[in-house]
């Protein structure tokens, strides 16, 4: 054990047991978003391979193995995607035209293999033929491309999936997926981070061990996918369809504005439906008897406010009248605001900053 093959082994076998843990999980609940995410640690430990080998002393992939195809960079980038799809769609499914995605991996792998089943005399010739070099220079170009390209797919997806969460449901705190945006930032940064290593040693010729600070990096991206994409919650409710555009608010609502404005009021007021922690704008239509599509744009019309936004509303304006009560002046500010529809401390000072313009403690503040 040493300083160098510790965290890089440490990185790599907790990868390897990540992958298992959410390949099982998603068998048990038939949930393909953890057997997609399943892969991504195995992919990341793939990563890590062949640099804790080395630096373990393990030449293996070099002798017996050298010129396999032990590249999965290619498969990295649509695995990330299907995961985030898989994990905002519980009723998305794979079909036939995905294997399109899988092709550039296979070119590549197909390539290597026919000369890799040749020996390694054959294998040792075409690693030294000007063709070989140019192979390795389009591989590095297309992994480049397929990485800018399929994080440009996932941030876009995230970002319109946020829209449609802050449309569908009162609780953002299980279904906001930050962790999943935050990974996106730090595969970049670690992508960049790894160029400007490569850049580096081409101008002063490094040696192998300068190759661990980027691997480290690696492992710390390791640690907060697996860690946190296991803890994220998994709500059965989720049904992002990206093929599914949004209704024209004003073919749905038309003349009828008025009139859904003061039922949704009337109902919001008598039944208090923000006091439900897990309030959706399904659940909210089903009480309304209309639908989703007609419900969200008759809101958005109406109190130009999302789903998400307009129940907060009600939940602060009910917290502020608990707080002016004197028998509620020994509870705390949390206490109050659970009572009120709120499900946690973050969701309710987000909230309350966000309509207030200040904290809930500022507010206490000032109107003692």
């Amino acid at each position: 054990m040493s300083l160098y093959t510790t965290p890089l082994q440490i990185g790599y076998f907790l990868a390897l047991v990540m992958s298992m843990m959410f390949w099982y999980r998603g068998w048990k609940e038939e949930r393909l978003s953890d057997k997609m995410l399943g892969w991504v640690m195995l992919f990341l430990a793939l990563q890590l391979q062949d640099y804790t080998f080395g630096f373990s002393g393990i030449n293996f992939l070099w002798e017996e193995m050298n010129g396999f195809p032990r590249g999965i960079s290619l498969l990295f980038g649509p695995a990330i995607y299907f995961y985030l799809r898989a994990q905002v769609n519980r009723e998305f499914r794979f079909s036939r035209h995905h294997l399109i995605h899988l092709l550039p991996w296979f070119l590549f792998f197909v390539t290597d293999i026919f000369f890799f089943v040749q020996g390694k005399y054959v294998v040792q010739w075409w690693q030294g033929t000007f063709a070989y070099s140019i192979r390795t220079f389009l591989e590095n170009t297309v992994t480049l491309a397929s990485f800018s390209y399929y994080f440009y797919l996932s941030l876009k997806l995230y970002r319109r999936y946020r829209h449609w969460a802050l449309q569908q449901f009162s609780d953002q705190h299980i279904v906001s997926l930050s962790w999943f945006r935050n990974f996106i930032y730090l595969m970049i940064a670690g992508i960049a981070f790894k160029l400007s290593m490569f850049g580096l040693d081409a101008l002063f010729n490094w040696d192998f061990y300068q190759d661990w600070w980027w691997n480290l990096g690696l492992v710390v991206i390791v640690f907060y996918t697996g860690i946190q994409g296991y803890a994220q919650a998994q709500p059965g409710k989720l049904s992002f369809d990206l093929a599914r555009r949004s209704v024209d608010a004003d073919k749905v609502i038309g003349s009828e504005m008025a009139h859904w404005k003061a039922k949704i009021e009337a109902s919001m007021e008598d039944q208090k439906h923000y006091l439900n922690p897990q309030l959706t704008l399904r659940e909210l239509a089903a009480a309304l008897h209309t639908n989703s599509s007609t419900l969200s744009a008759a809101i958005n019309q109406n109190f130009d406010k999302n789903f998400n936004d307009f129940v907060n509303g009600y939940r602060i304006q009910a917290f502020l009248q608990q707080l002016e009560k004197p028998q509620n002046s020994d509870y705390t500010l949390l206490a109050i605001a659970l009572d009120c529809g709120f499900n946690s401390k973050a969701t309710f000072n987000r909230a309350f900053r966000k309509q207030m313009g200040m904290s809930p403690n500022d507010h206490r503040r000032q109107n003692r």
